[in-house]
């Protein structure tokens, strides 16, 4: 993990909370270093908050499984899958999809 980019980062959103990507990121960072709570408080918040935002769903759904919430990591996952087929986002569609094939395996 890189402190500074973490600091950036909670930095960018103190000044504008709503700010997606910089939450995106943060989740990701956050879910790297071994810092779980935290990482699922940013990914829950985009999910709630922001349900179109759809670079969410996939990240989300493997940082669910890695945690073994298998059952969790689907249903977001499906969640993405509906996103991304009415965004016509075909290749986030496919990499969710391939996602969720593996789970089911």
């Amino acid at each position: 993990m890189d402190a500074s980019r973490v600091e950036f980062l909670q930095e960018t959103l103190r000044t504008n909370p709503d700010n997606r990507f910089a939450r995106y990121a943060l989740a990701i960072e956050l879910s790297n270093s071994g810092r779980p709570e935290e990482a699922w408080q940013h990914f829950e918040y985009l999910l709630d908050r922001h349900p179109e935002y759809s670079p969410v769903y996939l990240q989300a759904g493997m940082y669910l499984a890695k945690l073994g919430r298998v059952d969790e990591a689907r249903e977001v996952l499906k969640r993405g899958a509906e996103v991304t087929q009415r965004e016509q986002n075909l290749h986030a569609q496919s990499e969710i999809e391939a996602l969720l094939d593996d789970l089911d395996q």
